[in-house]
């Protein structure tokens, strides 16, 4: 076989004994890693995010070669659902401006909040979760979920944020065009609170891009009930909060 094969017969045995290579082994092994924290962040992080874990276990790796691992492993961030096709223009807002105008990086907490209201499928239907997000730290710091997209789930996240933060100076409020922010109720809440309402064009999501990428890390995935949902909500706060330290 050697012959035919115009191989060495020490090299043939010594393939015999170690079939894998030394790299090989090792991709083996890091994609074991890779899959056991995907699955732990809830299949939510991406190679990059899966690199730093596997840096902080004190493996050694670059992240295009954790980009090859994942890829070949199948391995890739749940970004939610398909965008629904429609027109997606880019009209001002007829109730406010859009004050935000993209400046996402801010100086210090509790100057710029955005909120945004996504889906998570369940056996009955659907829950609606709705965030509020300090555009400071990225860390969710109000948040809602109910059975109906009403008002009520957007303005509870917010005051859930407004409790928890009792900012001690006007702050701005960003969201998109959706009909719970248009509505009298956020409106008063508003006014109520000393916070200035901001909001993004007619269907452009780029306008309030920091929630509308967090949300999405939420609608992967489906729950028997309400309350299978909320625990895992629960448990993505946690992965988004961790991410973001």
């Amino acid at each position: 076989m050697c012959r035919c094969l115009r191989i060495r017969p020490s090299g043939f045995y010594a393939w015999l004994k170690n079939p894998l290579s030394k790299r090989a082994r090792e991709d083996a092994c890091q994609t074991e890693l890779l899959n056991k924290a995907w699955k732990e962040s809830g299949r939510v992080y991406g190679y990059r995010k899966l690199h730093d874990d596997l840096l902080d276990q004190g493996e050694s790796s670059c992240a295009n070669r954790i980009a090859r691992l994942a890829r070949l492993a199948g391995i890739k961030a749940q970004i939610g659902y398909k965008r629904r096709p429609g027109s997606y223009g880019g009209k001002p807002s007829v109730v406010v401006d859009n004050t935000l105008a993209r400046q996402f990086d801010v100086d210090a907490p509790d100057r710029a909040w955005v909120t945004d209201i996504t889906y998570i499928r369940i056996q009955e239907g659907f829950a609606y979760l709705a965030v509020v997000i300090d555009l400071f730290s990225r860390r969710v710091i109000g948040w809602s979920l109910q059975s109906r997209q009403t008002t009520d789930v957007v303005l509870q996240a917010l005051l859930m944020a407004v409790w928890r933060r009792k900012p001690k100076s006007k702050v701005l409020v960003h969201s998109d065009q959706g009909s719970q922010f248009t509505s009298m109720d956020w409106a008063a809440f508003l006014k109520h609170h000393n916070l200035e309402h901001s909001m993004s064009r007619r269907g452009n999501c780029h306008d309030n891009a920091v929630a509308e990428g967090a949300v999405t890390l939420f609608e992967e995935g489906a729950h028997e009930t309400l309350g299978a949902a909320a625990a895992q909500a629960s448990r993505r706060l946690t992965v988004f909060h961790s991410a973001m330290a």
